[in-house]
């Protein structure tokens, strides 16, 4: 007579994030997940949060034995922590790559069955020979004027590095902008490239030439995804249960939109502006030794980074809830909500 499995013990670094919270939910829902266990660096009470299952360690992954501690006899190791603002300075690489180092070894070490980790379709690059729908078999390169890409890039180096030929199962997932009530790195990061008082004045003048201070949204009709945080939590736990092929996925939920689109539902106003005008911007702010970690941003306007999502779909039986439009309309009202925005 066939027995059911033991619930599985999962280890989660940054449960508090763009995708960390969505995701503690879906585990805390899981009837196959027995034990969480936390680790993050801000204090925080599980049971306030609704976590049953969770133990809640605050740390840091960039301190080996807090992470020896979280990781210890678990089954899945899932690490969501990244800096993504704070990408590209000191105390963001101490965290993004001697911090996701310390993760994977770490796992590995311990004899985890799994090991999940959250990329991002930045770690492609924002390059102009980026075919048009990117797959999961063109390897990341990254963008090295953009922080955040060329750290996601090599994340994933180091990821392929330290799990060669070990007995860990490993599942790397790359979603698009993720977006939702509680992911709100994309209103944060528009106007992308308000003007900073510390920026010369040169480039000062580069951008008043552009308008793209609110109400208005530059638009040169290059396309981009969004994924519901929600949708990127399901895909996360199908990995941590391991119901589908270890390997790498990209994530977007359906539907492309564009500036304009952002524009019009933020009840703004967009304003076509050439592809010349962009690059000009991208180019020079790129030559800056101090670039705002928002300004980087522009460069994921130069070029469409658009993925095929096919692969989940087929391996993962990943069905997305969330279309891109719903989730940006999502994503604004719980901003307003929270009078980020007015």
């Amino acid at each position: 007579m066939a027995t059911a499995e033991a619930p599985i013990s999962v280890a989660v670094t940054g449960p508090t994030g763009e995708i960390g919270r969505a995701f503690m939910r879906a585990l805390e829902r899981s009837r196959d997940v027995g034990e969480i266990r936390a680790l993050g660096r801000r204090a925080l009470d599980p049971v306030a949060e609704g976590w049953r299952k969770t133990t809640y360690l605050r740390g840091d992954v960039t301190d080996r034995a807090a992470v020896d501690e979280l990781v210890a006899g678990v089954d899945v190791v899932v690490h969501l922590a990244f800096a993504i603002m704070g990408a590209g300075g000191e105390d963001g690489h101490r965290v993004n790559l001697e911090g996701s180092r310390n993760v994977f070894a770490a796992t590995v070490a311990a004899g985890a069955k799994r090991l999940v980790y959250t990329s991002s379709v930045a770690a492609y690059g924002f390059h102009g020979d980026n075919p048009p729908l990117l797959s999961e078999e063109i390897p990341p390169r990254g963008t090295e004027a953009h922080s955040y890409s060329a750290e996601k890039a090599e994340v994933e180096r180091l990821l392929s590095e330290l799990t060669r030929g070990t007995a860990t199962a490993v599942y790397v997932f790359r979603p698009c902008i993720v977006a939702g009530p509680d992911a709100q790195m994309l209103i944060r990061s528009i106007p992308y490239v308000q003007l900073d008082e510390r920026m010369p004045s040169a480039v000062r003048r580069l951008l008043d030439a552009v308008p793209v201070l609110k109400p208005v949204i530059p638009d040169n009709g290059v396309e981009f995804q969004l994924v519901h945080h929600d949708d990127v939590a399901s895909a996360l736990r199908t990995a941590v249960l391991g119901r589908g092929a270890p390997g790498v996925y990209n994530l977007a939920g359906p539907g492309e939109l564009t500036m304009r689109t952002l524009a019009e539902d933020l009840g703004w106003y967009a304003v076509p502006v050439p592809d010349l005008a962009v690059d000009a911007t991208a180019e020079a702010l790129a030559r800056l030794p101090f670039v705002p970690a928002k300004a980087q941003w522009i460069n994921a306007l130069r070029v469409p980074v658009l993925m095929d999502t096919a692969k989940a779909r087929r391996e993962l039986h990943w069905r997305p809830r969330h279309g891109a439009r719903e989730t940006l309309r999502a994503t604004i009202a719980e901003a307003r909500a929270g009078e980020l925005l007015r």
